[in-house]
């Protein structure tokens, strides 16, 4: 008897790691017997459609909601709902694999939950494969480098681990790829900011937090030349505000980021300001401020803010 099917995906405003997880845990998953697909909570970046072009490997369909086409799911990369699928509510979770902090889930029943403080999911999924003697074959371990290397920022993130950078090493191998190289290339190819509008790089790679009661929005955008943003800073603070007043976003932050010289500035809109100045210990300058060396939104953006709104 056919096991009952099973949707696995990411959060929404999906990136690299959050696509590429999701098509390798289902490939896992049904390798082991499960009946899953992996699909995505919106379009993929230029960077995401890059790797996955590079290996050939197709990427998964978009859904905005389940809308009872299965009665359980499996999250990867996320377990915050206001990050996951607008009806979560309505399916159970059955599994998660995450390297997030864990926030506001709960769940009726006991379920599989796999979370390490690693730079990215496909990490954790290198070691779910191995534990499970199923093989990577090559296309999927081309997509999980990619993914280690968005999410690390080519192993220069502070949130890179020794096993981010075994895994990488790994899967190169199984890729026969030189990941630096292929690591530059691919980062390059996320930052062609050119041909987007100013509302889609405010809410290409935005996440909502809830802070002591602030709905906090930050929104993260890479690129290899911190003036090719703040030349269009007003544009950019006018999607601000519009995004900001369609959702209901009290404060929003947008951390521009040099993928190169892992060095990012912050352009900010809304109440609060004072929280982001005592969050950083600066002072904002034209709603903007320099911040050297900072390139995790997860480490060293979200936590200093959320010690600035409980205080």
């Amino acid at each position: 008897m056919e096991k009952e099917k099973q949707l696995v995906f990411g959060h929404k405003n999906p990136d690299t790691d959050t696509i590429a997880s999701a098509v390798a845990y289902s490939y896992l998953l049904n390798k082991m017997g499960y009946n899953t697909e992996p699909v995505a909570l919106g379009e993929p970046n230029d960077e995401t459609k890059f790797v996955f072009q590079s290996f050939a490997c197709p990427l998964p369909r978009i859904i905005d909601k389940i809308n009872g086409e299965v009665k359980s799911v499996i999250l990867v990369d996320h377990n915050e709902p206001q990050q996951s699928v607008d009806d979560l509510d309505t399916v159970e979770v059955t599994n998660v694999i995450d390297h997030h902090r864990i926030a506001g889930f709960e769940t009726k029943n006991p379920l599989y939950y796999r979370a390490e403080p690693l730079g990215c999911v496909s990490t954790i999924l290198v070691k779910l494969f191995a534990e499970n003697a199923v093989e990577i074959p090559l296309n999927l371990a081309g997509v999980m480098l990619g993914a280690i290397i968005s999410d690390t920022l080519l192993l220069k993130s502070p949130t890179t681990t020794d096993e981010d950078i075994n895994a990488a090493k790994a899967l190169a191998k199984i890729a026969d790829i030189d990941y630096r190289s292929f690591g530059i290339e691919e980062l390059k190819a996320g930052t062609n900011l050119g041909a987007k509008s100013d509302l889609e790089l405010v809410r290409q790679d935005a996440k909502s937090f809830d802070m002591n009661g602030v709905k906090v929005r930050v929104d993260q955008i890479n690129t290899v030349d911190l003036n090719e943003v703040f030349d269009r800073q007003n544009g950019l603070e006018k999607a601000m505000e519009e995004d900001a007043k369609e959702n209901g976003y009290d404060l929003f932050l947008v951390l521009a980021t040099d993928v190169l010289e892992s060095d990012s500035r912050l352009l900010v809109w809304g109440d609060h300001k004072d929280k982001v100045e005592t969050a950083f210990n600066g002072k904002l300058e034209n709603n903007t401020m320099n911040l050297p060396g900072v390139v995790s939104r997860k480490k060293q953006v979200v936590p200093p803010l959320e010690n600035a709104f409980k205080n």
